[in-house]
């Protein structure tokens, strides 16, 4: 895997959100660092591309409550178990549990395995609160997909928090894990 720095010179062949990803993050003068692969089917993998990025990998969970009425992405390392016992509490919700694919498409325009915090900017109505482990916050760099598996993007968490997070109009709920 090479480390890029910036966009694709050649967005040919990559799907409009991907695209979306690279003009949204240009257009708010966030710097990045961009690695191409082949889509993550374990967490070894995910472990080589963060070795190639040099930073933590997160995940990403789409998830909701039990009625389906309430969305919510969790933002969490990928090296810490997602437990439902820890989480619910803290949001005062009963139980969650993986929402329904249509409810990704339709709130962030996403598919499965492509679920980003970047796409949250196409969830303009704040249909979904954003959900993220608090030991993010210390972390130098933060690394997500650009709304497609076979890419992987790092930049500076301060970036994260004070341009990214902002212009998606979400205002994150740290939790502990």
């Amino acid at each position: 895997m090479e480390l890029c720095t910036g966009r694709p010179a050649d967005c040919a062949g990559r799907i409009p959100q991907e695209v979306r990803c690279y003009d949204f993050l240009d257009a708010l003068g966030v710097e990045y660092q961009r690695v191409d692969h082949e889509p993550a089917d374990t967490m070894a993998v995910c472990e080589e591309r963060a070795a190639a990025l040099k930073t933590r990998i997160c995940k990403n969970l789409f998830l909701c409550n039990r009625q389906e009425t309430v969305f919510y992405m969790l933002v969490m390392p990928a090296d810490k178990p997602f437990k439902t016992s820890v989480v619910s509490p803290q949001l005062g919700v009963a139980r969650l549990h993986f929402a329904d694919e249509k409810y990704m498409t339709e709130f962030l325009d996403l598919r499965p395995g492509s679920v980003s915090i970047l796409g949250l900017m196409s969830d303009r109505e704040n249909r979904v609160r954003l959900l993220m482990d608090r030991d993010l916050k210390g972390q130098a760099y933060f690394a997500c997909h650009p709304c497609v598996n076979t890419s992987s993007l790092k930049f500076k968490t301060e970036d994260l928090f004070e341009k990214v997070i902002p212009a998606m109009g979400h205002v994150p709920t740290f939790i502990a894990l």
